[in-house]
């Protein structure tokens, strides 16, 4: 007899219960693909569709899941912080890995968002700087602290409703590479363009960070 099986025989006669480790529901991904029409994601509803679809796939679906997309001041709504849509965390990613505690974690250099740690649904690593196609590029159209990027002349592609001219505020998912803030996971710098073809040319793929919460 092991003395593995000695041990656990010991614990049930004094009636203990062995602890069995339990992994956190994931409540954090990067979109495995968008839509395919680069950053016309439907708006931020369209945007929030898919990343529910995507759980729901998986398993995870019984969340609320919004996309971590920030919009500018249009047709007198207000700007849209996206900080303020994502729930209040914690947040764990499909391996179980805690990305954040909160919010303010999330937008600190305390957070655990790294190319390993920032998964698909599915749980796979996305392509960063370096490997062949680089799609590193993670649509955000935020600031560091996840309020609206707002720059002068800053079109957010119709907040995520065109993929014609202007640009996305973006940020490196792996943590590298070149830009106005190269090491930030939301606010590297902005796309040359809105279409797919426009954001692949500069290292992205049409993909948002997905946050769940409730349930």
């Amino acid at each position: 007899m092991s003395k593995a099986t000695v041990v656990l025989a010991s614990l049930l006669v004094l009636g203990a219960r062995p602890v069995l480790r339990q992994t956190a529901p994931m409540s954090f991904f990067i979109t495995s693909a968008g839509p395919g029409k680069g950053a016309e994601l439907g708006g931020l509803a369209g945007a929030d569709r898919h990343c529910h679809a995507l759980a729901d796939a998986v398993g995870a679906g019984k969340l609320q899941w919004r996309a971590y997309l920030s919009t500018l001041p249009q047709g007198g709504a207000p700007a849209v912080n996206a900080r303020d849509r994502i729930g209040r965390g914690p947040w764990f990613n499909a391996k179980g890995v805690k990305v954040a505690e909160n919010v303010a974690d999330l937008h600190s250099d305390n957070n655990k968002l790294t190319k390993q740690n920032s998964l698909t649904e599915t749980g796979t690593v996305v392509n960063g700087r370096g490997d062949q196609p680089n799609m590193h590029d993670i649509l955000t159209g935020s600031n560091l602290d996840g309020t609206a990027y707002t720059a002068e002349g800053y079109t957010n592609c119709g907040n995520w409703t065109s993929s014609g001219e202007g640009s996305a505020r973006v940020g490196h998912h792996d943590r590298v590479g070149g830009g106005d803030n190269p090491t930030s996971w939301n606010s590297a710098h902005n796309s040359r363009g809105c279409s797919q073809e426009n954001l692949q040319s500069t290292g992205g793929n049409g993909l948002f960070y997905c946050f769940g919460f409730g349930g």
